[in-house]
């Protein structure tokens, strides 16, 4: 974690826990889950707990790091900040009162703009009234896919101010995507070794969904064998937008 990050929708990385399961199919060729093992190999502490190996991995046990909720405050430059890009804050293994102290660091850094992503939404959902939502802190769900719109609608029941989608690994068209009380989508292929193929029609079929109804989109990556085989171009443009909310 730190104060760069290369994903093209945020400025910086911030991971006071890792680890995770996998949960649906958008987890089965999980990025993190193969970082975490080369790091434990090369002995880098937090990723020295496993997990199960029918969910998770060498180095991918859930793990929370108190030490690592003062680095925010190091940063004096405002960015725009993943919250655990190597977890799941909303993990059931990680404790209330852990996901409390978090938030309250965010509320304390108002200079910075966090964002958190969960495939956890029904506990997201539970927390929520138990967190405080500062204007600062986005919260996203993963939606790979029609099976796991449910995610949604618990989103949709959070008090922050800007609540997003994230589809991706997107792996089949979302032809009905409700986007009512969300104001960001995140679109984009998968990559790296075995990498499943998207369908373009898929791509536009959100992309205009957002554009019927004024939310902002953000097409991320075509993928392939890296996340930059195949650009970012959509029809001839990239798509940089951002909430306007923000």
């Amino acid at each position: 974690m730190g104060d760069r990050s290369a994903i093209e929708w945020t400025q910086a990385t911030w991971n006071p826990t890792t680890g995770c399961d996998r949960v649906s199919r958008g987890c089965d060729n999980c990025y993190a889950m193969t970082l975490a093992k080369r790091l434990k190999a090369m002995g880098q502490p937090r990723y020295q707990q496993d997990g199960d190996p029918r969910t998770s991995g060498p180095g991918f046990g859930v793990a929370c790091h108190p030490d690592a909720l003062d680095l925010p405050f190091s940063w004096k430059k405002p960015r725009r900040v993943f919250v655990n890009s190597m977890s799941d804050l909303f993990h059931v293994k990680v404790p209330v009162e852990f996901v409390r102290r978090v938030f309250e660091v965010m509320e304390a850094t108002p200079q910075h703009t966090y964002q958190l992503l969960t495939k956890r939404a029904r506990r997201l959902r539970r927390l929520a009234t138990e967190l405080p939502w500062p204007p600062n802190v986005w919260v996203g769900v993963s939606v790979e896919d029609e099976s796991v719109l449910h995610r949604v609608d618990d989103l949709r029941a959070v008090p922050a101010h800007v609540r997003f989608l994230s589809c991706e690994p997107l792996l089949g068209p979302i032809e009905t995507l409700r986007l009512d009380g969300i104001s960001w989508v995140i679109v984009g292929g998968e990559s790296g070794q075995g990498a499943r193929p998207i369908d373009p029609d898929w791509i536009r079929g959100i992309r205009d969904q957002c554009v019927a109804a004024d939310v902002a989109f953000f097409f991320k990556q075509w993928g392939g064998r890296t996340p930059r085989a195949g650009g970012r171009e959509l029809d001839g443009r990239t798509w940089d937008e951002y909430p306007t909310s923000a």
